[in-house]
């Protein structure tokens, strides 16, 4: 049976220079994991921006509904129906309500973040990879 290339490798060259080798491949290889890590919290970052920002509108908008309009219903109910003191707390309510919808969607929105899924994937196959002629769990 004819030599592989790492056998023919391993004879050629000395220990250090295959330590040497060794080393130079897992610093290869952590370089590539930083670069995939960067790219992953980048994409997170910028989903979590966008659902903060979708919230923060959400809440200026909130505001100026809630100011102008808040005002012409609590006249209008207050002057037909109820009297100004109830119809202010109708109009809470109704406030109340909006603002738990926005914040179920922009809620939902940040929970969309996935985090670094390939960087944790790759990671976990380091180890098995670096003793290979062992049995893994």
């Amino acid at each position: 049976m004819p030599p592989t290339a790492a056998q023919a490798k391993a004879d050629t060259n000395s220990l250090g220079d295959l330590l040497g080798d060794v080393t130079r491949d897992l610093s290869t290889l952590m370089h590539q994991e930083v670069e995939l890590a960067k790219v992953e919290a980048k994409q997170s970052v910028a989903r979590a921006a966008k659902g903060s920002g979708m919230l923060a509108g959400a809440g200026v908008a909130g505001h100026f509904v809630l100011l102008f309009l808040s005002i012409a219903l609590w006249y209008g109910i207050g002057a037909e129906w109820t009297g100004f003191v109830w119809s202010a707390v109708i109009v809470a309510v109704l406030w109340g309500i909006v603002a738990a919808v926005l914040a179920a969607r922009g809620r939902k929105e940040l929970k969309t973040v996935k985090g670094m899924p390939q960087t944790a994937e790759t990671l976990q196959e380091i180890p098995p990879t670096l003793k290979p002629n062992e049995d893994h769990r």
